[in-house]
């Protein structure tokens, strides 16, 4: 599915929040790091809580960090893997994505994969 423009993500900025469809829909984002696009549910692997503090913001202030805006857990963005917080050594949960023609794609498994 598409989800956004190439140029909407800017190098650890503002991420791109979307709803993977299906018969639960779940709240999931892509993000830039170090020039590549990584997609993330979007929930906390402490506790099933967003991560962003506003909607699309999920770094810290140094742009190097995906933070839980409920507790501090912090992960690093290019593997989500949780580095300090109640979640240490946790990692979020990674979606397939692909830039490809100035636009950000999300693999979608439908229920027969």
């Amino acid at each position: 599915m598409a989800v956004c423009a190439s140029a909407q993500l800017d190098d650890g900025g503002d991420g791109v929040r979307f709803e993977l469809e299906g018969a639960t829909p779940e709240a999931a984002f892509v993000v830039r790091f170090a020039g590549q696009v990584h997609a993330y549910l979007n929930q906390c692997r402490h506790i099933p809580v967003e991560l962003d503090w506003q909607p699309g913001r999920f770094f810290d202030a140094s742009g190097l960090y995906l933070v839980c805006a409920t507790h501090g857990a912090t992960y690093r963005a290019h593997d989500g893997v949780c580095i300090e917080g109640p979640c240490v050594g946790r990692r979020l949960q990674a979606l397939r994505v692909i830039e490809c023609d100035a636009a950000v794609w999300v693999a979608v498994q439908s229920g027969n994969e």
